[in-house]
């Protein structure tokens, strides 16, 4: 090369299978690019630029939108008699979620005991480092809501009780020496005893819920008294959306843009919020992409 200014483009076709840049306790996920300029009459000249992958999860599947579900019962025992019996029946919407929405959880706590519990729910991350066949763990708690205290011998119902996923990394799943899993639990602690829990699987995705993708985004219409959560729902099928619901609006697009700093608040300042915005506020699809209902 001559003396002077000199610039030579790379490109480079990213694998499908990678998967998402994470920082952990025992390991992580990291990119990066790396550059190199061969001198023969000096030492080489390096440079390197670190970069972020997302791993896309589209939560719009049928396995990510199939509602969860789940009972457990508990024996409260004190010096080897028998208080009573706690159980706790609970339901989720869907099991994927992308950061910023609300989990609505249905919930039944029956307190059969002589004593209050208090039912309380929380979304735990599990990450889980393999590395020479042997395995660590680590458990955080992201977020948690406290139910009101249950007296002896009543009933406690929760109609969607609101439960907001802060901004948190997505699920790594398919990592063979990384992964990072979500749940969310409920419990109800039980004086004398171990807690109750019971645990529902989640999915953190990167691609939200479409608005036209599917019907079950909310089970508040479908949620009735007898809590019979564990059957089938009946779901009534509609009419395609007509031409005007789907095709974009000056106004429509205005609406879709992302909200100001100041009415996010702190809480989604970091190192995610930008690709939390990015899979967040998409402009809806064309009319030829929205499938038929069943």
């Amino acid at each position: 090369l001559q003396a002077g200014r000199h610039e030579f483009p790379f490109t480079f076709q990213l694998p499908e299978t990678l998967a998402t840049s994470f920082e952990g306790k025992h390991g992580s996920v990291r990119y990066w690019v790396k550059a190199k300029l061969h001198r023969p009459w000096a030492t080489a000249k390096k440079a390197k630029k670190e970069f972020t992958v997302i791993e896309p999860i589209d939560i719009n599947t049928p396995a990510l939108l199939a509602p969860q579900a789940g009972a457990k019962e508990k024996h409260a025992r004190a010096w080897y008699c028998n208080r009573g019996q706690v159980s706790v029946t609970a339901k989720i919407d869907r099991k994927g979620y992308t950061p910023g929405e609300v989990i609505p959880i249905f919930a039944e706590i029956d307190n059969c005991t002589t004593r209050a519990v208090v039912p309380k729910a929380a979304i735990i991350q599990t990450q889980t480092f393999i590395a020479r066949g042997t395995k660590k763990q680590k458990s955080s708690v992201v977020t948690s809501i406290v139910g009101d205290s249950i007296a002896a011998g009543k009933r406690e119902v929760w109609h969607g009780r609101a439960l907001k996923i802060p901004p948190v990394g997505p699920s790594i799943l398919q990592c063979r020496i990384i992964q990072v899993e979500y749940s969310l639990k409920v419990c109800v602690d039980i004086p004398g005893t171990s807690k109750l829990l019971l645990e529902l699987p989640l999915v953190i995705g990167t691609i939200p819920l479409h608005p036209f993708g599917s019907r079950t985004s909310s089970v508040s219409s479908q949620y009735s008294i007898n809590l019979d959560w564990l059957s089938t729902i009946p779901e009534q099928p509609e009419a395609p959306p007509e031409y005007s619901a789907v095709v974009s609006s000056p106004e429509a697009e205005q609406s879709l843009a992302p909200p100001c700093r100041s009415e996010l608040g702190g809480i989604l300042e970091g190192p995610f919020f930008a690709y939390i915005q990015e899979f967040r506020f998409r402009p809806p699809p064309l009319y030829s992409e929205v499938t038929d209902p069943p």
